[in-house]
């Protein structure tokens, strides 16, 4: 079954999310390429995509890793998953962190077009003015204080 259908159907499914922070504590936020079918155009969290079958969810984040913003590295911790729901999309999400990374230098103009580190406090005034302008799950982590306290 392909995922277009998965979601269609709210198929539960595993999806892993990695947050980049900067040595200043700033989250590296992606500008969703506009050809993508979900949510063109919107801010969203550093990196995200689904698990392959019999793919491990580490293995998952280092892909999506590289296939978005082309980072190799093994670094990254697993910090804490989210089960399956409307929330999140029935994804379970596993999350992970990545920081001390400065800069996101060449990222897949076909699923990025744009990146830039946010503080907490330009964030609250992008969700305060801009909400339509991000993407869900990013909204979501944020309303249960995952994003900043994951560093």
């Amino acid at each position: 079954m392909d995922l277009v259908e998965v979601h269609r159907q709210s198929l539960k499914h595993r999806s892993v999310i990695v947050l980049l922070y900067d040595s200043n504590g700033k989250l590296y936020l992606q500008k969703r390429s506009t050809e993508k079918k979900q949510y063109p155009g919107r801010w969203d969290v550093s990196a995200s995509g689904h698990v392959y079958a019999k793919e491990s969810v580490k293995d998952a984040a280092f892909r999506v890793l590289n296939s978005k913003l082309r980072i190799q590295n093994t670094n990254i911790r697993d910090i804490t998953e989210l089960k399956a729901s409307s929330e999140t999309g029935y994804e379970f999400i596993t999350i992970f962190v990545l920081d001390k990374i400065n800069t996101v230098s060449a990222p897949n103009s076909d699923e990025v077009d744009s990146g830039y580190f946010y503080s907490i406090s330009e964030l609250d005034w992008l969700l305060k003015e801009c909400r339509e302008l991000l993407a869900p799950t990013l909204v979501y982590l944020n309303d249960i204080g995952l994003l900043y306290k994951m560093k």
